[in-house]
This record gives C-alpha cells, sequence and structure tokens, in this order.
C-alpha cells in the first residue's frame, strides 16, 4: 500500500519514515503543498497524511484542490492546529480523518489502517479471503489449514493490496506502483516472483492469472 506523506517537520518525517515503513506502507514523501499536491494526484496513493501548516501552498488548499479535481484518494490530516473549527474546516474540505500534534503513534497506525478498511469497504479489522487472513500487526498470513506463515515487506504489502482489492484484477506494473517506493521501482516481472510464493502459501488457484490482464483472487467460495 502507497502512503504519501506531506510533511515540513523534517524531525517528525525522519521519525515517522521507519515507523510507517515498517508497518508495510510504500512511503512517498513530500515538504511543501506545491509538491504534495503534485504528488498526490501523479502518484496515485492509497492513503495521504496532509500537514496544514505547509510552505508554498496549505494543506487545506491542497486538499480542496484535490477533491475539486476529482481526486478522493483518502487523507488523514496531521498538525498541530488542533482547535475544533480547524478541525471542520479539515473534515469540510475533504479530509477522511483528523489528528492533532502531539499524538501517538500507535493511535496514527491504527487510524491509518481504520482509514484503509474503510475505503476498501471492509468494516472487520481482519483481512481475509477463502480462509487465508492477514494478521497486519504482525505481518503474519494464516492459512485455511491454520498453518501460520511470516511474511516479507513485500510479500506482506501485496497480500495486503489483493486482499483489498479482491475483485480487481491487478497488472504487473499497477501491483509495482502499490508496493515498491518510487526510488526502489522494480521491473514488474519481478512481481510474478511474490505473485508465485503466494500461491506457495496458499495454493495455485488462491491467484488467478488473467492473460492479458494481470492477476485476481479466485472468485470467493461460499460456505
Amino acid at each position: 500500500m502507497k502512503l504519501l506523506l506531506i510533511e515540513d517537520d523534517q524531525q517528525l518525517t525522519s521519525a515517522l519514515q521507519p515507523l510507517l515503513r515498517d508497518a508495510g506502507y510504500a512511503l512517498e514523501i513530500a515538504d511543501n503543498g506545491i509538491d504534495g499536491e503534485f504528488l498526490g494526484n501523479e502518484l496515485q496513493p492509497d492513503l495521504i497524511i496532509l500537514d496544514l501548516g505547509l510552505p508554498g501552498k496549505s494543506g487545506l488548499d491542497v486538499l480542496r484542490s484535490w477533491r475539486a479535481s476529482g481526486n478522493r484518494t483518502p487523507v488523514l490530516v496531521l498538525t498541530a492546529r488542533d482547535a475544533w473549527h480547524e478541525r471542520v474546516d479539515g473534515l469540510k474540505a475533504g479530509a477522511d480523518d483528523y489528528l492533532g500534534k502531539p499524538f501517538h503513534t500507535a493511535e496514527l497506525l491504527a487510524r491509518l489502517e481504520a482509514i484503509g478498511r474503510r475505503q476498501s469497504g471492509n468494516a472487520s479489522n481482519e483481512l481475509s479471503w477463502n480462509g487465508v487472513r492477514l494478521d497486519s500487526e504482525r505481518q503474519q498470513a494464516h492459512t485455511p489449514d491454520g498453518r501460520v506463515i511470516d511474511l516479507t515487506g513485500i510479500e506482506f504489502r501485496l497480500l495486503r493490496y489483493l486482499l483489498q482489492h479482491p475483485r480487481d484484477v491487478h497488472s504487473k506494473t499497477r501491483l509495482s506502483e502499490h508496493v515498491y517506493e518510487e526510488d526502489l521501482q522494480r521491473d514488474s516481472n519481478v512481481m510474478e516472483v511474490y505473485i508465485n510464493r503466494l500461491r506457495q502459501y496458499f495454493g495455485k488457484d488462491f491467484i488467478h492469472t488473467r492473460r492479458g490482464q494481470g492477476y485476481q483472487l479466485a472468485a470467493e467460495q461460499s460456505g
């Protein structure tokens, strides 16, 4: 899952980078409103953390511009401006959630998880499909027969993205864009290696190949 962090506090950014990466996010960063607005459109991230007090262009103006142009990427506003009327302004501008500084990192991660679940239409705090369950906190997968699999970072990001969009057909390029950070982009054919790893864990029929299109999770089994 690709996350764009738009924050001009370099100390906070440095502290959040390892936390967010360890939580399984492919992270992109901007330190001003102009670059942040551009990347929010260009990269098509899955989630955005947006500070309001940005140089170049305020976070509220960036958010209003996104929403006016049809960009519906979920946004968590993260700012020291924690007066109630500023929270209202952020939500009215199109924010999906609001967290004031200072904050506990555990709450930030929990709010990001909740936004991601809502975006994928999953009210539960657990991602699952055809008996495969994902423990996002431990980055482990549970197989239908009860085995527990410790996932690598890329395996976790890939499986989480597939489980969040289980009915979609995903091209190799699309998967690569949502699993890797921009400066670590790999040849999209590498995705085939990770797809095959997930098939080894969960069965070759867990992920179907749609010739000329990409990959899709097998249809959900009833019962």
